[in-house]
């Protein structure tokens, strides 16, 4: 058995070619640079350099396709969202030479939009923060009255008008892809003349989220309303046209359901955590968590994901509300995902389920597995979570609990202790690689 596994930087193909390669599985990794996590793996049998998906796309599809073609692979593992969103692209190709098991690129992209998520959310019962959404060519006031600046649906752009030109100004144009907007309306006539956005209309503290990001990139938590109108335009300065939504308060948990679905929609396995600790500290990918029960957040993720009719792998985010106690939705994620570890720690291995699959083998579902395991990102990401932590000393549990039966490391491992020098080597790359800057910047 032989599978290729692609972007070696990330945690989540470390975890997939250990899972494999223990099994006895020929794991191939691709990536552009030879400074990445994945290629120092002992389980690592052979190592490809392609063209950058980000800045080469044609040139890594046109290598991909001669990659599986001259060489026989069982399997095909895309790993990270530029690389899957290509490879969906030319899905009906690349399938005729390998296995690959993802859905459509229609259906990825319309998860990708939270704005079309947390609608289709909405219309199948799942619970979800109370959402506000401005539509394009809507005119935000400055606080103090005067010029007011109008939100322009070409490319994101700002431009100053005058009170009067905002008379009889009309709400048109949605954003791509959304025929109406059936969530909570921002009434006009916000105050000071004309056709401004009624800020006092929506509660804070709210949070701004774009539409389309990864992980806490473009996220902005406003605590007082005077902030609301400069924060929005900054984060619609970099991504168009974002979110309002509540902020759901802390103490509830957040939790990830993690799903695998067969070519006919079928759930083989599933798997929930919480977690337990984040960079960034306010809420990000986690760098501590737990496998745990919760029939209520297993029942809503797979419910939408089988509304969606999903196909192959995704990971639906969840956070509990302690003011009623409701899992409400956050995000999906239509790929693998980063705490993978600790799915495979706990006896739930995507990745070999994934590979049975391809043999053709019929596999009962998994929807029980040990809780009570932790994975934890340490380098370097539980490390960053300390630093900017003011309760760094106090947390629970403790940063300081290194070696703990029941919990594993994303990257360190006694079996297989190189990958480190390839995680350092990649933490570097984001300092001085200009592509993993644009990378970074873009997100």
């Amino acid at each position: 058995m032989r599978v290729l596994v692609t972007d070696g930087h990330f945690r989540k193909a470390l975890a997939v070619v250990r899972s494999l390669g223990r099994r006895g599985v020929e794991v191939t990794v691709g990536e552009r640079t030879f400074l990445n996590t994945s290629f120092f793996s002992k389980y690592c049998s052979q190592r490809i350099l392609y063209p950058s998906p980000r800045r080469h796309p044609d040139q890594f599809i046109d290598f991909l396709l001669r990659e599986i073609k001259k060489n026989r692979y069982d399997c095909l593992f895309p790993m990270e969202e530029e690389t899957l969103l290509l490879i969906a692209k030319y899905r009906s190709e690349i399938s005729k030479y390998t296995y690959l098991l993802i859905p459509d690129l229609q259906k990825i992209e319309f998860v990708r939009d939270k704005e079309n998520l947390i609608q289709f959310a909405e219309a199948h019962g799942i619970p979800t923060p109370k959402t506000y959404y401005i539509p394009p060519a809507l005119t935000l006031p400055h606080q103090g009255g005067g010029e007011s600046e109008e939100i322009s649906h070409q490319e994101g752009e700002v431009k100053k008008v005058l009170p009067q030109q905002r008379k009889g100004e009309k709400w048109k144009d949605l954003p791509p892809g959304i025929e109406e907007i059936n969530k909570v309306a921002l009434p006009l006539d916000g105050g000071g003349g004309g056709g401004g956005v009624n800020l006092s209309a929506i509660p804070v503290p709210v949070v701004i989220k774009p539409r389309i990001s990864s992980g806490s990139f473009g996220i902005v938590y406003v605590k007082k309303r005077e902030d609301l109108a400069s924060s929005y335009q900054r984060v619609h300065g970099k991504y168009p046209f974002p979110l309002i939504q509540e902020y759901i308060p802390d103490g509830g948990g957040t939790f990830g359901l993690s799903a695998l679905f067969d070519e006919e929609s079928n759930v083989k396995a599933a798997f929930v955590h919480k977690k337990l600790r984040m960079y960034p500290v306010q809420g990000g990918p986690s760098t501590l968590r737990e496998g745990v029960e919760h029939p209520q957040i297993m029942e809503l993720g797979l419910s939408l994901l089988k509304a969606l009719n999903w196909v192959g792998i995704a990971m639906a985010e969840f956070k509990v509300d302690p003011r009623d106690g409701v899992p409400k939705l956050m995000e999906i994620n239509p790929r693998f995902w980063g705490s993978l570890q600790l799915a495979i720690f706990s006896g739930v291995d995507f990745p070999y389920l994934m590979v049975q699959m391809a043999e053709g083998k019929n596999i009962e579902p998994i929807l029980h597995y040990e809780t009570g395991k932790r994975c934890r990102w340490l380098l370097f990401g539980d490390i960053l979570h300390f630093v900017n932590n003011p309760e760094r000393f106090h947390l629970r549990p403790a940063f300081f609990r290194f070696f703990e039966r029941n919990t594993c490391d994303d990257i360190l491992s006694g079996d297989d202790p190189l990958p480190i020098l390839g995680a350092t080597a990649t933490f570097f790359t984001f300092l001085y690689d200009p592509e993993m800057k644009r990378f970074l910047e873009r997100r």
